[in-house]
């Protein structure tokens, strides 16, 4: 089944180990562009060998690829995420971070855009409970328009030259 006539899938997962297996999921969908936004990344498991290697292989299909992070909080990353970083410091030109300015740090929900395809959210980044859209061009379009609303309302946030303490 071609990427223009897959049907559309949506999934809800209601706990952590559903929620990992829902971020793998979504990880493995052919795309260019994926988007995140979160608290802090500490949900994501950017220091798991496994999801490095899936950050990693995404950004190894192809030289066009890009990765757009934005968090409230950098400091879960550059203390905890040695790997992320390396894999920042190796993909400088694809991957950028940035950080919320502070008028927005009171949005509570965390969500992964690919492309105009494919969604996962969670509404209150609290909590492991969400849902995975895949195909659904509609919810995925719009997921990906209030990203880029966040974009414009952030700023760098951590460089390939981030040194954790």
């Amino acid at each position: 089944m071609s990427e223009e006539t897959a049907k559309s899938e949506y999934q809800r997962f209601e706990g952590e180990t559903e929620f990992q297996q829902a971020v793998d999921r979504f990880l493995a969908q052919p795309g260019r562009e994926l988007r995140l936004f979160d608290r802090d990344l500490k949900s994501m498991r950017l220091n798991s060998p496994e999801r490095i290697a899936q950050l990693d292989n995404f950004l190894r299909g192809s030289r066009t690829r890009r990765i757009y992070i934005v968090v409230h909080h950098t400091e879960h990353l550059t203390r905890h995420c040695p790997r992320m970083l390396e894999l920042l410091k190796l993909f400088n030109h694809a991957i950028q971070i940035n950080r919320t300015h502070e008028e927005i740090r009171n949005l509570q929900d965390a969500f992964l855009v690919l492309d105009a395809q494919h969604y996962l959210r969670r509404p209150v980044a609290d909590y492991f409970r969400g849902a995975i859209g895949l195909h659904d061009e509609t919810e995925a379009l719009a997921m990906r328009s209030r990203f880029q609303e966040i974009w414009s309302a952030s700023y760098l946030g951590v460089s390939s030259t981030t040194v954790g303490l």
